[in-house]
């Protein structure tokens, strides 16, 4: 049996002496649970999308599409599910998606969960907008890149570029879809928006070059350092033409999240990008859009060859990771999943949800016939 899939075995024997798992291991039943407990503007937050939500469901409608295929007898009883991207190696295909003001769901916030990630070196993506600075978060964190919202001015962005370098970030990753944020239901409704209660702010309150055009400490002056942040990041879509302001000042591979067009890929790759992530921000950003699983054929047919093409958008279980991975992805981002696990149970709740994602990518991996994820293809499908 695969390593991770001991996780199996160990919450059986568990229950010998009558102790089950915090939560449950099905995660396409987390929202649900948290939902009854969180605090409801912040499940809010994690939980909802654009407009109707049309685009999130449509990322389950897409995964939905494709059925495995499974083979037998192909002694697949050992597995390495272990893989190289982008020069960070990991135990599986899986690193845990950037999302910001997780201290909305639990006080530890992202300390927490790259407390989680670390013990079973699993990468993780820390968002700009994380509830601590990210040298705080280096410290605790194990493999980890640095996820950019890209200020408005060239000097804060330069210095977060080398703050994050300073403290071990290998990657960058580089959001593109979010530079305003869509028309959000759930949010607007509760009139809820963490960052103006000064929460996600982090690093850019630690930011010599942030603090620089201030009259007055946030300490002081909390309200000014808020209209500032929001000046600098919100309100300005950037171009293509600006790209390679980010690989002056990034020594590092480059990636671009948020690519859902064939175009737009072929244009990254064109730019020389290291890597992209075809994302819609579990659709967080625009109502009505396509499925992003709907879109991954496509991308990895165009430029597949040219970069490393990694996923994120609707990934819950371990058969969802087999389809992407089957697709052409090299590796897939998780992303509400284990906040839900940190708003239920803190550390040992993102630990949780990771380890029984793992288990069940294992598990299904070998019952679908394959040792590797280098051994899947689109043929282990059927849309």
């Amino acid at each position: 049996m695969g390593g991770h899939a001991q996780y199996q075995n160990e919450i059986y024997l568990q229950g010998l002496a009558d102790r089950t798992p915090p939560f449950t291991t099905d995660n396409t039943r987390l929202a649900d649970v948290a939902g009854a407990t969180m605090d409801p503007g912040a499940f809010g937050y994690v939980a909802g999308g654009a407009g109707s939500g049309a685009t999130t469901r449509a990322n389950r409608d897409a995964f939905d599409r494709w059925r495995i295929v499974p083979r037998v007898l192909t002694d697949a009883t050992e597995r390495d599910l272990s893989v190289t991207v982008l020069g960070t190696s990991m135990p599986a295909p899986v690193l845990l998606a950037p999302v910001g003001v997780q201290s909305i769901v639990h006080p530890d916030g992202e300390l927490a969960t790259a407390r989680a990630a670390a013990a079973l070196d699993v990468p993780i993506v820390l968002s700009t907008a994380s509830s601590f600075p990210l040298e705080d978060v280096a410290a605790v964190a194990g493999p980890r890149w640095f996820q950019l919202y890209w200020p408005n001015e060239p000097d804060v962005c330069v210095s977060l570029l080398r703050r994050a370098e300073d403290a071990g970030y290998t990657t960058l990753v580089v959001t593109l879809d979010t530079w305003t944020l869509a028309w959000r239901p759930r949010d607007l409704d509760r009139a809820y928006l963490p960052f103006l209660r000064a929460t996600g702010v982090a690093n850019a309150f630690t930011d010599p070059a942030f603090l620089a055009g201030l009259a007055k400490s946030p300490e002081e002056d909390q309200a000014m350092a808020i209209l500032r942040w929001v000046s600098l990041f919100t309100g300005t879509d950037k171009r293509w033409e600006q790209l390679p302001f980010l690989r002056e000042h990034w020594d590092g591979p480059i990636v671009l999240k948020g690519i859902q067009h064939v175009a737009d890929a072929r244009r990254a790759a064109d730019a020389g990008i290291d890597g992209i992530v075809v994302s819609n921000h579990g659709g967080r950003q625009v109502d009505g859009a396509v499925g992003s699983l709907e879109m991954l054929p496509e991308i990895v047919a165009a430029v597949g060859d040219r970069m490393e093409i990694l996923f994120d958008s609707g990934v819950r279980t371990g058969a969802d990771v087999l389809k992407a991975l089957a697709l052409g992805a090299k590796a897939v981002l998780l992303g509400r999943p284990y906040v839900y696990g940190l708003g239920l149970a803190g550390e040992e709740g993102v630990r949780h949800v990771v380890r029984g994602l793992l288990a069940d990518l294992d598990l299904t991996l070998g019952l679908a016939g394959y040792r590797s994820p280098a051994e899947l293809t689109p043929a282990a499908l059927r849309g």
